[in-house]
């Protein structure tokens, strides 16, 4: 059960950072070159939520079956002091849940804001936030606590 959930957040992972991806390069091209908002502008913004909102509740059904997790909380001083168990315990999911709550921000104040140019400033600056904290927060390969590009890599 673990592994399964485990390879479906990994692949979840692609499609936040594609919603994201979109999100952000729409916000800012509409910032840049004056385009007035368009539904496609706030369907990417609700892209992203909705993917990082699926994201999260695979996420939280992992950290509670996560052998890794269980470790860290037998210990969780000891945990701090291994970067593998405190990025899983710990760090990956405050970037997370961080970079969540700005989603949402972004997507809630592009509705309320008072112009177009408003709207998209405010989703450029909150949507890129938000990716670089998911950046952050992702395992990467290349790092030590690292996790494959796509499951069986």
């Amino acid at each position: 059960m673990f592994a399964i959930i485990k390879d479906i957040h990994n692949i979840v992972r692609w499609l936040v950072l594609l919603a994201g991806l979109w999100a952000v390069v729409r916000a800012w091209s509409g910032l840049l070159v004056r385009r007035e908002w368009r539904k496609a502008d706030r369907l990417a913004g609700l892209l992203f939520g909705g993917a990082l909102d699926l994201q999260l509740l695979l996420g939280v059904i992992l950290y509670f079956i996560s052998p890794l997790v269980r470790v860290a909380f037998q210990d969780f001083g000891a945990a701090m002091g291994a970067a593998g168990l405190r990025f899983f315990a710990l760090e990956h999911v405050i970037f997370t849940i961080l970079a969540i709550m700005v989603v949402h921000l972004g997507s809630i104040s592009t509705r309320k804001a008072p112009t177009t140019r408003t709207r998209f400033a405010r989703a450029a600056l909150l949507f890129t936030l938000a990716l670089v904290l998911l950046f952050v927060g992702i395992p990467w390969p290349w790092l030590a606590v690292g996790r494959p590009w796509l499951p069986g890599f």
